[in-house]
């Protein structure tokens, strides 16, 4: 329910759960002003101790269709790489070369590999680096979108309103126009 109590008014939400712990559970959640046609979810887990997915959504805007995808990789440098090959098949798979494309979410990468990876597939973080981590004092920046076939507006990083009560992570609010 939190992605819903999130939510600004108008806005749909999706929320699809990775796991489920004693103490809670955590998943993906998209947050969309613009109407939801379509989504999925694929588990991209590489073992058992840590529960990974990835979140796929495509919107309607403006009468054209974006594909957008909100993940969270896990802490293991090596499951990374292996995830974000699972995510590169994905998109191959799931998302025609030419559509609007946006990756979002917790890379959980401390380095430039993610980056380095999706520019290969010519996903482009936005702008200048924005620290999300740890929401009470955020350090660095661990949460990304990356775009193709779009044109980046403006991302941000809100403050306060206790963000840091609701995760351990800032939220990203990503604005775009699309090209052509």
């Amino acid at each position: 329910a939190q992605a819903d109590f999130l939510a600004p008014p108008g806005y749909e939400v999706v929320y699809r759960t990775n796991a489920v712990t004693r103490h809670g559970e955590h998943g993906n959640a998209l947050l969309s002003r613009w109407p939801v046609l379509t989504h999925q979810h694929e588990d991209i887990s590489d073992h058992r101790l840590e529960q990974r997915g990835l979140l796929h959504v495509t919107l309607r805007v403006h009468d054209r269709v974006v594909h957008v995808m909100v993940v969270h990789l896990g802490l293991v440098k090596a499951s990374r790489v292996r995830q974000v090959a699972q995510l590169q098949r994905f998109i191959q798979r799931e998302i025609a070369p030419d559509a609007p494309l946006l990756v979002a979410g917790d890379f959980n990468d401390w380095g430039t590999r993610v980056q380095e990876s999706l520019a290969r597939v010519d996903l482009h973080a936005w702008g200048v680096p924005h620290a999300t981590f740890p929401s009470r004092l955020p350090l660095t920046q661990l949460d990304y979108v990356f775009a193709r076939g779009l044109k980046p507006l403006g991302l941000t990083v809100p403050r306060g309103r206790n963000w840091w009560r609701m995760s351990d992570h800032l939220p990203l609010i990503a604005e775009f126009a699309l090209t052509n």
